[in-house]
């Protein structure tokens, strides 16, 4: 059974950091690519960051700069790095790993609010 397990969401201030975090289990993370998503209240969900088996990453214009993925295969892990937080990086983030568009998995989300 896969499972997928997100933390480090929480509430912090324009201007700060939060490191986010994506522990996979029951597939092989070394073989599949990696992809952070936000949905923000009435809004549609959006791709933030991807990272693919070989380190090829993406990253939406939004975020370039401030955010970083990153992954680490002997922990079966995948990080969003978030750093100079925006208002308008509030929502939830949900961790997405596939191995292509059959074999796709996804985790529970956690929230990112940024509030002054």
């Amino acid at each position: 059974q896969v499972q997928l397990v997100e933390s480090g969401g929480g509430l912090v201030q324009p201007g700060e950091s939060l490191r986010l975090t994506c522990v996979a289990s029951g597939i092989d993370f070394s073989i599949s690519s990696a992809v952070w998503y936000r949905q923000a209240p009435g809004k549609e969900r959006e791709l933030v960051a991807s990272i693919t088996r070989s380190d090829y990453t993406v990253y939406a214009n939004s975020v370039k700069g401030r955010f970083t993925i990153s992954r680490d295969n002997a922990k079966n892990t995948a990080y969003l790095q978030m750093s100079s937080l925006k208002p308008e990086d509030t929502g939830v983030y949900s961790c997405n790993v596939n191995q292509g568009p059959r074999v796709t998995y996804w985790g529970q989300g956690t929230q990112v609010t940024v509030s002054s």
